[in-house]
């Protein structure tokens, strides 16, 4: 890195105690990152528009059951987990889960149209507590 510290950036992101604690593993790490950000947490309805984005991109919609189902898990999980969930990456498997049991849903449907092919609906949505 020192060679080329001129031509390279290495950004490194994660929860605050944890990189707080990669550091401290080399002494001589906390001098080569002088520069570090702190963004607060997701709220669960930022983690909601979030979803809905990917949603979007991928061209479905969410029914209101399917919704208000995503809000409440999400509701949940930040506060069962507190301060060590409010990510992205959560959500986006939460979606990409619910499309693929979508699409087994749909192998048993005998009517197929534009709307039901684009819609999650709330049993598309399974949660493990």
């Amino acid at each position: 890195m020192e060679d080329k510290q001129n031509e390279f950036i290495l950004i490194l992101a994660g929860y605050s105690h944890e990189m707080d604690y990669f550091l401290s593993l080399n002494p001589g790490l906390h001098s080569r990152f002088p520069l570090v950000f702190h963004f607060p947490d997701y709220t669960a309805n930022e983690l909601m528009e979030i979803g809905r984005r990917m949603v979007g991109e991928k061209e479905y919609i969410l029914s209101k059951e399917a919704e208000a189902k995503l809000k409440d898990h999400l509701l949940y999980v930040k506060g069962v987990k507190g301060e060590h969930f409010s990510n992205g990456r959560y959500v986006r498997n939460l979606i990409e889960k619910a499309i693929r049991s979508q699409a087994m849903r749909l192998l048993s449907e005998s009517h197929l149209d534009k709307n039901i092919l684009a819609t999650l609906m709330s049993e598309d949505f399974n949660f493990s507590k």
